[in-house]
């Protein structure tokens, strides 16, 4: 930067300095306010009001954008808890484990968009034979190691998985899935909800419903002995 000298002694980031500490100095001296010119990234110039109105602009357009983001992402939360409550009441409403799962299954692939809905459980469920999207596995079972951290730890995981968990849950439609969301339900299993699209579910997104889906499933399954 080339320092302006001034007669008296004064140069350009002392003036900058006094500037900044004292920002209603243009409004007690418009006629220097009219006067100035601010460069601008094109190479032109434009007076200094013209300028600030354009950086208020600017300021009000990114203002605008976010308010625009918080407001679908709060219709986006809305939308989320009426059908995690309709998804509660929906499970309360089974009389057995197997119409309780299948209940948990078709609302996730209905009303939450998932492509492959998987369910493991643990324990063997009466009524599900016929289910191509559920399967029991054993606690204790080796083929269960990949996701033994998932199930200690109990927390939801979203993203692309490890192909082994991807092949124990979807099997031959493995290839078909590019992000996850796989959520452990403690004592009971595994749900997982698979996409097609590879930014459907992410590391870092939200995760408080998809634990208020699971502890509707735990407590609903839990009202069947045994």
């Amino acid at each position: 930067m080339t320092e302006m000298s001034l007669k008296d002694g004064l140069n350009a980031m002392e003036i900058a300095s006094y500037l900044r500490r004292h920002p209603e100095f243009l409004k007690d001296f418009p006629d220097i306010a009219l006067t100035l010119h601010v460069p601008r990234e094109q190479g032109a110039t434009t007076s200094l009001a013209s300028y600030q109105l354009e950086v208020l602009r600017d300021k009000n357009r990114e203002l605008a954008r976010r308010l625009q983001e918080l407001f679908a992402n709060a219709q986006e939360n809305e939308r989320l808890a009426v059908r995690t409550h309709q998804l509660a009441l929906g499970l309360m409403r089974q009389d057995t484990p197997a119409a309780t799962l299948r209940a948990m299954a078709a609302t996730l692939e209905e009303d939450f968009q998932g492509d492959l809905v998987r369910i493991l459980t643990f324990a063997p469920v009466a009524g599900l034979d016929d289910a191509d999207w559920w399967q029991s596995i054993p606690a204790g079972d080796p083929r269960l190691a990949p996701f033994k951290d998932a199930i200690t730890d109990g927390e939801p995981i979203c993203g692309r998985l490890h192909p082994d968990k991807h092949a124990l849950l979807y099997a031959m439609r493995a290839d078909e899935v590019q992000s996850t969301a796989l959520l452990p339900i403690a004592g009971i299993g595994l749900v997982a909800v698979g996409s097609r699209d590879a930014n459907r579910f992410f590391p870092g997104m939200g995760t408080l419903f998809l634990r208020m889906m699971g502890e509707a499933l735990a407590v609903s399954l839990q009202r069947y002995p045994g």
